[in-house]
């Protein structure tokens, strides 16, 4: 029996030894053959690395009005499943956690938020969606509601916060202003898209580590990485026209009940852009920029292109501004493409002056097709030569491309040549087009419009961006001039006469233009549909700002370019020429003013002269020297008599202040009663009487 049990006590101390030798063999092993891939293991549970988000830069307009900033906005989260979220905890505050968050998001009853709490807590979701877009008062707020005010781990309130960017100004330029995008493709709209890699800053590294309750504390380590915050961007637009021009170019879509309309302000000189609008009106009838049209949309200008086919036939010494052009009964046919003017039975013969300022689509279409039939290769290149067939270059990018097609493409006919020269079977963006307009403006010299001036961090400017030059010179000098008078022409007595003011002058062009259907062509269900525009400059003779309207499918049967777009142009005019005093002309002072002189009391001499003179009163004297006056008012001066005063006898003091009546009656002896204020208009005493000590005296006060 005792060596039975000897030998399995033995048995069991030899197991225990064995399983000690195989215990301390396996530490051996994980410690020195797995040491380094346990404690990596470890490391990237317990610390990693953390990105910290930069402040992205802000967006100003000129005079540092802001147009885009980025706000913290947080999305709300809840862990049902969170560690010390019992049965108990959540079932007894489960309604009034629903009763409160319904009553700040105001989007779901009680009820339903209840339902929608507990089905998550059924299925054990650790992540549940509460609400997107959450204020940082609101989330003061939330976090003392029911069940979240025990934090995470017992409450299971998680809080993701996300930098939202938002636009003071609303509406105001928001398609030029762009937004942020986080798919694939980054950032590709508008200043937000073209200038992101100076906007999104440098991303900061933080080393952190994992400790109890689930918690992330930032661990000290010299490889960490400070964020480097974005670079603000100072754009060119005035916020102030902006809003002139965006409600100038609403009111006339919603009178017209147009799809869309464009209106872009530029300076002439620098090709800073000062406004840009883009309305859309959607399935609900109301209007609101969903796309940049001034950048984006390339179509046929109509009118506003007869103003490059003229200046190609003037450059090229084919006509003069003088020239006679019969253009008939107002139209004619090219092949069997019939082209007319609007007024009924034509204008007869004109000038080349008068073809351009009354619009005639004959005058236009026959010079260009007289001159340069057979030789469509010299027009087409002219053309190319005033860069028409380039883009602009901004750095905004969805900039629609020009097609101006050769003789020789695909779609060249027989009649290319004479619908080109009047804007049809061609294509511009409105950018485009005020962009050769600004270039007559600016005497020939073809500037690249511009949005953005400089770059600052932390009110620093870090950049700033010159202006560009495409073309020192589209033309020479006298077709430059020929075309100014032309443009002058159509405001003065052509088709935009209705643009005319005193105050300051306006050269342009109306533009008409049927708008093609890619499968129906210009007519679709009986309709026509027109895009009406108007381009130009003021003032007309020293050019400051150019401007161009293009409004599309107007559809309340008025859609001439003069009646449509013009309007907005004249608004937008009017409110940068009230606005900028440089543009005014300077006010000559009179040398003299004429008015009546005011009442004076009599008095001292010297003291009222003082007086006289620091007011710039006029005013004269006559006799010699003396110190009391009685003072009259003539028509443009003051008049200061002599009033003689006698010792010993009473002085005549009627007319003066008290002061002065007080000095010269208690220096004659007298005792002086006052009634009433204001100058004294009568004395007891006549004056002239002799004066004895201590007579009394009563002075009669009125206030007039």
């Amino acid at each position: 029996m005792k060596k039975d049990i000897l030998w399995r006590v033995a048995l069991v101390y030899f197991g225990i030894l064995v399983l000690a030798v195989a215990i301390i063999g396996k530490l051996f092993y994980i410690q020195f053959a797995e040491g380094n891939m346990w404690q990596e293991k470890a490391n990237r549970m317990t610390i990693r690395d953390i990105t910290i988000e930069p402040n992205r830069g802000d967006i100003y307009a000129s005079g540092n009005r802001l147009l885009a900033t980025s706000m913290p906005y947080y999305e709300i989260r809840m862990d049902l499943r969170a560690a010390g979220l019992t049965n108990h905890i959540f079932n007894n505050n489960v309604d009034s956690l629903s009763l409160a968050l319904s009553a700040m998001f105001r989007d779901k009853s009680a009820s339903a938020y209840r339902v929608e709490l507990t089905k998550a807590r059924q299925e054990n979701k650790r992540f549940h969606l509460i609400q997107r877009r959450v204020s940082f008062n609101q989330l003061k707020e939330l976090k003392n509601f029911p069940i979240f005010r025990h934090g995470q781990n017992t409450g299971g309130l998680i809080v993701i916060q996300d930098n939202q960017r938002i636009q003071p100004h609303g509406n105001l330029a928001s398609r030029t202003i762009g937004y942020t995008t986080k798919g694939e493709t980054g950032n590709i709209v508008g200043i937000e898209g073209a200038y992101d890699q100076h906007l999104r800053g440098v991303m900061g590294l933080k080393l952190m580590q994992r400790i109890s309750g689930n918690a992330w504390m930032p661990i000290s380590d010299r490889n960490e990485v400070e964020p480097r915050d974005g670079i603000d961007v100072i754009t060119t637009v005035d916020i102030e026209i902006q809003d002139v021009a965006t409600n100038a170019l609403l009111k006339q879509l919603i009178a017209h009940r147009a799809h869309h309309g464009t209106a872009i302000l530029m300076e002439v000189q620098t090709g800073n852009i000062k406004a840009i609008a883009n309305l859309e009106r959607n399935s609900r009838g109301k209007y609101s920029e969903t796309y940049n049209y001034a950048l984006g949309e390339s179509t046929e200008p109509g009118s506003t292109f007869k103003l490059m086919s003229l200046m190609t036939a003037l450059e090229d010494g084919y006509i003069r501004l003088e020239d006679s052009i019969d253009t008939g009964k107002g139209e004619m046919y090219f092949f069997d493409q019939r082209i007319a003017d609007s007024r009924k039975g034509g204008y007869g013969k004109l000038s080349v002056k008068e073809v351009f300022e009354m619009s005639s689509n004959v005058g236009v279409s026959t010079i260009i097709d007289r001159f340069y039939k057979g030789r469509e290769q010299d027009f087409i290149n002219h053309l190319y030569r005033m860069n028409l067939n380039d883009k602009t270059g901004v750095e905004i990018r969805g900039e629609g491309s020009p097609d101006i097609k050769y003789p020789g493409d695909r779609l060249w006919s027989g009649i290319s040549l004479p619908m080109m020269s009047i804007g049809y079977e061609v294509r511009m963006t409105p950018l485009q087009i005020l962009t050769f307009y600004n270039a007559v403006a600016n005497n020939g010299k073809m500037v690249r419009p511009k949005f953005v001036s400089a770059l600052q961090y932390h009110g620093n400017i870090v950049e700033e961006f010159p202006t560009q030059v495409i073309n020192p010179s589209i033309a020479s000098p006298a077709t430059i001039k020929s075309a100014q008078k032309m443009l002058k022409g159509v405001v003065k007595s052509g088709t935009a006469i209705n643009l005319g003011n005193a105050n300051y002058s306006i050269a342009g062009k109306t533009g008409t233009a049927q708008i093609a259907n890619e499968k129906y062509g210009y007519v679709m269900n009986s309709r026509v549909s027109h895009q009406a525009s108007f381009v130009g400059y003021f003032p007309a003779d020293n050019p400051r700002y150019s401007c161009i309207v293009v409004v599309n499918s107007p559809s309340n049967n008025v859609y001439y370019g003069n009646l449509v777009a013009g309007p907005i142009f004249k608004e937008i005019a009017d409110k940068v020429y009230a606005t900028s005093l440089d543009m005014h002309e300077p006010l000559i002072a009179k040398r003299s003013v004429s008015y009546d002189p005011p009442f004076s009391k009599s008095g001292n001499i010297h003291d009222l002269k003082r007086v006289f003179d620091h007011f710039g009163l006029p005013h004269k004297t006559t006799g010699d020297l003396y110190d009391w006056v009685t003072t009259t008012r003539q028509d443009s001066f003051i008049e200061l008599q002599e009033r003689i005063i006698i010792d010993a006898f009473v002085p005549n003091v009627v007319d003066m202040a008290l002061s002065d009546a007080l000095y010269l009656l208690e220096n004659q002896g007298l005792q002086v009663e006052v009634r009433g204020r204001g100058k004294v208009s009568s004395q007891s005493v006549p004056p002239g009487a002799l004066a004895g000590n201590w007579q009394k005296i009563v002075l009669e006060m009125s206030i007039n």
